[in-house]
């Protein structure tokens, strides 16, 4: 028997999402992969349906290389309403606990340090992290008590950027993977005596993929509507976009055949990547290949087809 031909257009590449108000995450690569027609599609760190931002999307060969945007920094823009905690930390959940204590911008500012550097989180109960194979959210809405443990995480910045009035403060954030800024917003909010909760949230930054990247949903459709699916592509950022922060080598045509191969290639040349580091390499501008050089040889570890 064959192999199964597959649904959709080979397409690879990385597009940068605005994703809008009120849709999850999943929803809005369901939507980019019909819009697209693409074979394959998945996203690079879920954000929330009430957040609205940067969500980069891979398509076809650009998903493996996911694992590098899920790595990069994050900026957010987020707005904490004092006074309320909720079940969700954002303003989608149930009121848990209240406060009549409005926080002074000296007070906000004097316990930023303690939200920045290597810091340990508890993530909410409704995030995407599993527990015993399900997602905590899933067993959340079955009215499960969902604890999840404390676990690292780095917060690079953390600025007040305005109060709109007592009842309000707009933040900014710099930080690394993993992190969660309902769990700041909440954690913040019982450092200052009083309770908190999200109620805007936008990502500004994912690696390489800024705001003046980002593509917004009604742009791609009303591409999708003029030029058809093949039009969509010129919105798409090339797949080695997210590799951004390795090393390329450039190798020979027989050198990319081994490495389709799963074969090692050997290095030469004093400009060789040091041992132990992840390279990607390319023959003739096109990616090949991402490994780890061991000895002065390239070991590869995922494969590109037609990238």
């Amino acid at each position: 028997m064959g192999q199964r031909q597959k649904k959709g257009r080979p397409v690879s590449g990385w597009l940068s999402l605005d994703k809008p108000l009120g849709m999850t995450s999943t929803q809005a690569v369901s939507v980019v992969k019909r819009l697209f027609g693409a074979q394959k599609a998945g996203h690079a760190g879920t954000l929330d349906p009430l957040a609205t931002g940067c969500l980069p999307i891979a398509l076809g060969e650009a998903t493996k290389t996911v694992p590098f945007i899920m790595d990069g920094r994050k900026i957010y823009g987020f707005t904490v309403r004092w006074g309320e905690e909720t079940r969700t930390d954002d303003a989608e959940g149930q009121p848990v606990a209240t406060s009549d204590v409005r926080p002074t911008r000296e007070a906000i500012e004097a316990v930023l340090g303690e939200f920045t550097g290597e810091i340990m989180q508890v993530p909410p109960a409704f995030s995407a992290i599993k527990v015993e194979g399900e997602r905590a959210y899933d067993l959340a809405r079955d009215g499960e008590d969902v604890v999840l443990e404390a676990r690292p995480i780095q917060v690079h910045r953390l600025d007040l950027v305005d109060m709109p009035d007592e009842h309000t403060a707009v933040f900014s954030a710099e930080c690394g993977k993993g992190t969660y800024v309902r769990a700041i917003a909440r954690d913040m909010a019982r450092a200052l005596g009083t309770r908190g909760h999200v109620v805007g949230l936008r990502r500004l930054l994912v690696g390489p993929f800024d705001e003046a990247s980002m593509v917004k949903l009604d742009d791609l459709r009303a591409t999708h509507e003029e030029v058809g699916a093949e039009g969509c592509d010129t919105h798409l950022d090339p797949v080695e976009f997210a590799l951004g922060e390795l090393a390329e080598v450039r190798l020979s045509e027989p050198d990319a055949v081994r490495l389709r191969n799963g074969q090692s290639v050997l290095l030469r040349g004093r400009d060789a990547p040091a041992n132990g580091e992840t390279v990607f390499a390319t023959v003739a501008g096109t990616l090949i290949a991402i490994g780890e050089v061991e000895r002065g040889e390239f070991h590869p570890s995922r494969v590109f087809v037609g990238a």
